[in-house]
């Protein structure tokens, strides 16, 4: 992987834009057709007249320029489009980072081990004689209100480094006026208060007095920030004895010759830092002449020139920030390079144990999440130690960081094999931290208030229940283009998050939302612009399922429910891409005929009439003017036999290979499970759990939904893949979750209606020694490991391709959404959701 690293000297939020010279290309008239796998096209024309789909990447349209020039603000819009996504790219091979005052203060004061009287770093006492701010203070964020312990904490550090080496006496001056006039806002507990503050700063005022600098404090002041040491240091007593040192020899400077430095030093890394902090370090060799030391802040400067940030490395936490970014902001299908070379060069330094990892609890958590979602297989046990670290913190009242149990917190969601932990001591983790991250106290700061829509989003909808679209959506709304963290100063970084993220993933979102609403009829000129274009498709896709609803006069049975929108919103959600136009069509008219077909099971149709239609459809080639025995069985057939012949024909051009049996044995086989389910009801016999569940995550109607779907999505499926074990597991742990969230919100109502459901048989197959609450205990825990199994199951490498594989997992989160409150299409709270994901386009400028 490339690697280069800068280092922003002005602003916090550094950006350098790249302008690239490009050919602009023009319309050609009457150029729309269709082309392969049911995919519009269109042609634009330049001295090649090449043929481009619509559905490529926004990328690729942005590259195209100007059309023909008539409309500037779909130009601009491009342009936007180009600039953005340029931007982001390069956060794939480039780390950029914000200068620290206070860190750069502490190389500075480091003395040439050759010549105690010179420092050893000039260049930094020049940078921090030559970049005072016009108040007299050092520090970024100087003029904010909320930084003011920051401010102080960096100008008493520049300060004391101009004074170590009797230079700058105006500036130094300066710095005394600007402590001495805001001093009283390091005793405000109303301030932000950078990590160590309470006890870094009184230690660094005790040099300040041994340098014979005078400064006049307010002894109240002075008073309420020893009492605040001594109260901070009371509480790390309370941590366990690690802890406790490792805390103590983060905040090394600010003990000075009260440190016992050979215990500091055994924090020491591989690098030669402490913490990888460039102010940890510079202390130690101060105090502990440590070779190791200087050899790393040398290498900082090498890297930096004549400053550095408040710590260093950061290139794996900052490049997988850029990949979390781009996932959870829907727009990784643009990124797909950078994304790889990311996660490979991470997963090769998880497999060497780098410290960069596994010495920092939000990288190792967010590399073990990252990875393990993208098919890498790594072990849990490295979050063991953060885990029990994190909570330790909490229960004993210390600073915490709102980021990291974030991080943690999102990582157990992926843990997923039954073996990787004690299920007690997990529950423990994430309760006690689901508790934390539920807590107003963690937000009392300016910088976690920052993320404190994104954390009640991770507390409130689960990674299980969470469908890709929707949570695109939210996470775009609460995104926060603010990318300070904090440590003993603040510090910033473009991968952290920024405005191009934000503009680019607005506008995908909006241009695929679009493609849900307008109808490519509209499009009928050689004038609109490609963004009109894009706009039309998806639309069309919902308005062409309305119409094949009338077309084959589903709307005209009485008993049957019209959740067409429900379909396809659960279509688009997950299957978003425009590519995938195939797919999301089956998916959506699969899923209106199965409920049809359910509700005609259930309470539509006679004996006579399931099983007439079940004949039907294992004849296939049939007079449906004289082989059904009624209308109801000629619409239903009807509307089955045109739907799989035509995903039989799509799936043709995909796969290469004849499909059509195998989508036919699919409906038998629920059609067969309905049936036997009917029986049972009519006969009034009621079956075993286990027989129940052997037929009933089959009747539960998934799988001609998922199935036929993935014959559309890419990757060619083989007989001997669809006939492999793991195929069918993929499939029965998805339905068996579906069928068992389905009786255990639908309990109530099917008790009431006399209907066969796993909570009630398992109650009555207890023979009263089975309670009600216990059986739900057993069915929620059920639930959960079958889940945690199909997760497992799709992150491995296997015979299943892994893009096929993924549309089990995000049914399955289709059916934990749809289930999450209520009783499936019941569900009131989804009609806001659908109508965010196919109706509402969302306005950067609200954001």
């Amino acid at each position: 992987m490339s690697r280069s690293l800068v280092i922003a000297s002005t602003s916090p939020f550094p950006h350098s834009v790249v302008t690239h010279s490009r050919q602009y290309w023009i319309w050609s008239t009457s150029c729309f057709s269709f082309s392969g796998k049911g995919l519009p096209s269109f042609t634009m024309s330049n001295k090649l007249n090449a043929p481009y789909h619509v559905c490529q990447t926004i990328s690729s349209y942005a590259s195209l320029g100007t059309f023909d020039g008539r409309d500037r603000s779909t130009n601009l819009t491009l342009s936007c489009f180009q600039v953005a996504e340029e931007k982001i790219r390069k956060l794939f091979d480039i780390v950029e980072l914000s200068v620290s005052p206070y860190d750069t203060a502490w190389v500075a004061m480091v003395p040439s081990p050759h010549s105690p009287g010179m420092p050893c770093f000039p260049e930094c006492v020049d940078w921090v004689l030559n970049n005072q701010n016009q108040d007299g203070s050092w520090g970024l964020h100087h003029t904010h209100p909320m930084f003011l312990k920051e401010a102080l904490l960096s100008t008493l550090a520049c300060v004391l480094a101009l004074k170590r080496w009797d230079v700058g006496e105006e500036q130094i001056n300066k710095g005394l006026l600007f402590i001495e006039l805001n001093f009283p806002s390091a005793a405000d507990n109303g301030q932000l208060c950078p990590t160590g503050f309470d006890i870094i700063i009184p230690g660094m005022l005790n040099y300040l007095n041994d340098s014979s600098l005078k400064l006049n404090l307010e002894p109240r002041t002075l008073n309420s920030l020893h009492h605040k040491r001594d109260v901070e240091l009371s509480r790390c007593m309370g941590s366990t004895p690690k802890e406790l040192e490792a805390y103590l020899a983060y905040v090394s400077e600010g003990l000075g010759p009260l440190q016992d430095w050979e215990m500091a030093m055994k924090y020491q890394r591989k690098n030669g830092s402490l913490f990888n902090s460039p102010s940890t370090t510079a202390a130690a060799f101060i105090h502990h002449h440590d070779p190791g030391c200087l050899s790393y802040l040398h290498s900082v400067l090498k890297m930096f020139g004549n400053k550095v940030p408040t710590v260093y490395p950061l290139d794996v936490y900052a490049r997988l920030c850029v990949v979390d970014n781009v996932e959870k902001l829907g727009i990784s299908r643009h990124f797909n390079k950078g994304i790889r070379n990311v996660l490979d060069e991470t997963y090769r330094r998880w497999l060497q144990g780098d410290e960069e990892i596994f010495m920092d609890a939000s990288t190792c958590a967010m590399a073990f999440r990252i990875l393990r979602t993208n098919g890498y297989s790594i072990p849990s046990g490295p979050l063991s130690q953060f885990l029990d670290e994190s909570i330790n913190s909490i229960a004993c009242g210390r600073p915490k960081d709102a980021y990291a149990i974030l991080d943690l917190y999102q990582a157990l969601e992926v843990i997923c094999n039954s073996d990787e932990y004690v299920s007690e001591k997990h529950n423990r983790w994430y309760e006690n931290l689901r508790q934390e991250l539920s807590s107003d106290s963690l937000f009392s700061d300016i910088h976690t208030r920052q993320i404190h829509k994104q954390v009640e989003d991770a507390v409130n909808f689960p990674f299980y229940a969470n469908l890709e679209r929707i949570a695109n959506r939210r996470y775009i709304e609460h995104y926060n283009v603010e990318n300070t963290r904090f440590s003993k100063t603040s510090y910033c970084s473009s991968n952290f998050s920024n405005q191009d993220f934000l503009t680019l993933a607005v506008e995908d979102f909006n241009l695929c939302q679009s493609i849900h609403r307008e109808e490519l009829k509209q499009l009928e000129r050689h004038s609109y612009s490609f963004l009109f274009l894009c706009q039309s498709i998806h639309r069309e896709e919902l308005k062409q399922l309305e119409r094949w609803v009338v077309k084959n006069r589903l709307d005209t049975l009485k008993f049957a429910r019209q959740k067409s929108a429900y379909c396809y919103f659960s279509a688009a959600a997950t299957l978003f891409p425009p590519e995938l136009s195939d797919a999301r069509i089956s998916w959506a008219q699969n899923g209106v005929l199965t409920t049809v077909v359910d509700d005609f099971f259930d309470v539509g149709g006679s004996i006579e009439e399931l099983k007439n239609l079940i004949h039907l459809v294992e004849k296939w080639n049939v007079n449906v003017s004289t082989d059904c025995c009624s209308e109801e069985v000629q619409i239903i057939f009807s509307a089955l036999h045109g739907t799989i012949s035509e995903i039989g024909e799509k799936a043709f051009r995909w796969q290469e290979r004849d499909v059509m049996s195998h989508i036919i044995e699919i409906w038998l086989n629920l059609l067969n499970s309905m049936l036997r389910e009917a029986e049972w009801t009519k006969d009034m016999t009621v079956p075993t759990l286990d027989d129940y569940m052997e037929n009933g995550y089959v009747s539960f109607a998934l799988g001609p939904i998922v199935l036929p779907a993935l014959y559309l999505v890419g990757p060619k499926l083989s007989e001997e893949i669809i006939l492999h074990p793991e195929y069918h597991h993929l499939f029965k742990l998805m339905s068996t979750c579906g069928r068992l969230l389905n009786d255990f919100r639908g309990f109530e109502r099917e008790s009431k209606e006399g209907k066969l459901n796993a909570l009630s048989l398992r109650v009555a197959c207890g023979n009263g020694s089975v309670t009600e609450e216990a059986a739900i205990g057993e069915m929620t825990h059920l639930i959960d490991a079958k889940r945690r199994e199909l997760l497992r199951l799709v992150l491995q490498d296997s015979v299943v391709p892994r893009d096929c594989k993924d549309l089990f997992w995000k049914m399955s989160k289709v059916v934990h959404q749809f289930y999450v409150k209520d009783d499936g299409f019941t569900s009131q709270g989804l009609i806001g959701t659908v109508k965010a994901i196919l109706h509402d386009p969302i306005d950067l400028h609200l954001i």
